[in-house]
């Protein structure tokens, strides 16, 4: 798990309070620490397990299944692996990187993400393989995490991987949001929108999700492996006409929703076999990054937790909310944390590289150029923000000045959606490295 050290920038290190400001950021993330999420919920004694306030007797199970799918699951699976121990039949865990000191016995396989890949293909199938001929006194533990929409991906008939990994990709560069590609992805692969219930269907169904969508809907998140899909073919078609791209998805995808979905009966499922429960979400990693700025000495203030909307234009928003607290004290005192969580997109112009949050802290140079005693912090909770090594960035009143010497124009950075250079330049990019888990983003404001 990181630690505050590994939150260290050039401005943090030459800020009075940089220390603190990088204890918090580590709170946030050692709150949502996967498996102290799973252990909060799963308790044993003997043969009776008890997840949140419900209560099963072991002896009543013939095999246990565990199937962990996400960048957290392999934290999340060993955890409720020691719990049970010697009850654990089987089971396959799914994520992007195995951890070089992942030991447990169960398989685990690596698979890509953003876009899915063939290992995502190969995992999905494999999920099948493993639930096939499950009966209704097994039970079926699920460990789901962000980033399981894209690593497993078993298309509908008719749809290839390349088909889901075109649309994808268009999908994430015209900027739609979570809920929406996922909304897609539940009618266009078969493992989604309650899919993964229903291949484990007659088994008791568990499944302990850490959430990384706002607001916490269980069919968004990883694509409600595990929740009857409450959208339909009709909904899939409305978030490609909202972001014009009915032209442009490959036919097969057109003609399945057009076609194969008006006639395909809904799923069988008996979903009151099947218990969800979130065991760790943005929130949860808000409220203890607040805690910690409270023991740092900070006034603190939870903002919302479910930012959304354009990167750009979300820093301009949050700009204006720093700078005013800074002048008038609203909606708190100085010196204060304010705290937003959530996720934002980013419609990509051109071919720099960056994320959200490393986008959105570039889209606040400007508007704090020259401001004193601020400072703006961008935190991806996974580590990763688009493909970089980067986790998000740190700005102050005085980076735009460091900026213009150095040559750097922070218009023509984000004009390129070039954010992670132009902050690389700054030595102001957040490197924690992966954190092993993933709750959405946190954006965090200072005065002082």
């Amino acid at each position: 798990m990181v630690s505050a050290e590994d939150f260290s920038t050039y401005t943090l290190s030459h800020h009075p309070q940089g220390m603190g400001i990088q204890r918090i950021l580590a709170a946030a993330i050692q709150a949502v620490e996967p498996g102290a999420a799973v252990r909060r919920w799963v308790t044993r004694s003997g043969d009776l397990l008890r997840i949140g306030n419900t209560e099963y007797d072991l002896n009543k199970f013939e095999r246990i299944l565990l199937v962990g799918i996400g960048k957290a699951a392999p934290a999340m699976t060993e955890a409720i692996h020691k719990i049970l121990e010697e009850r654990v039949s089987g089971g396959l865990i799914v994520t992007k990187v195995t951890p070089v000191n992942y030991h447990m016995r169960l398989p685990i396989l690596d698979a890509g993400h953003p876009i899915p890949d063939e290992r995502s293909l190969l995992a999905g199938e494999q999920i099948f393989k493993l639930l096939e001929g499950v009966q209704p006194n097994d039970l079926v533990i699920c460990l789901v995490s962000g980033g399981g929409s894209a690593l497993v991906s078993v298309p509908q008939r008719g749809i290839s991987l390349g088909d889901i990994q075109q649309l994808t990709t268009q999908l994430l560069v015209c900027g739609a949001r979570i809920d929406e590609i996922n909304t897609l992805r539940r009618q266009l692969v078969r493992i989604k929108g309650g899919g993964l219930a229903q291949a484990a269907a007659p088994a008791q169904v568990i499944s302990l999700i850490l959430s990384d969508v706002v607001g916490d809907p269980l069919e968004a998140i990883a694509s409600g492996l595990t929740v009857e899909n409450p959208t339909n073919w009709k909904d899939a078609l409305t978030i490609l006409d909202k972001y014009q791209l009915r032209d442009k998805v490959p036919a097969r995808i057109l003609d399945f929703l057009i076609g194969t979905s008006k006639e395909r009966k809904s799923s069988r499922t008996d979903f009151t076999k099947v218990n969800n429960l979130i065991v760790g979400n943005n929130l949860q990693a808000a409220q203890a990054a607040l805690i910690q700025a409270q023991q740092e000495g900070f006034n603190t203030f939870l903002l919302q937790t479910d930012l959304q909307g354009e990167a750009s234009e979300v820093a301009y928003e949050l700009s204006n909310t720093l700078r005013q607290a800074w002048q008038s004290g609203e909606p708190v005192a100085r010196p204060a944390c304010i705290l937003a969580g959530g996720e934002t997109t980013v419609s990509l112009r051109g071919e720099g590289l960056g994320g959200r949050n490393l986008e959105l802290a570039l889209s606040a140079v400007a508007d704090l150029a020259d401001f004193p005693d601020v400072m703006l912090v961008t935190l991806a909770t996974d580590g990763e923000d688009g493909v970089t090594d980067g986790a998000g960035a740190v700005v102050s009143g005085g980076s735009f000045a460091r900026a213009i010497t150095l040559g750097l124009k922070p218009e023509v950075f984000l004009a390129r959606n070039d954010s992670y250079t132009f902050f690389s330049a700054l030595e102001d990019v957040l490197k924690p490295g992966s954190t092993g888990t993933n709750v959405n983003d946190l954006t965090f404001m200072f005065t002082f």
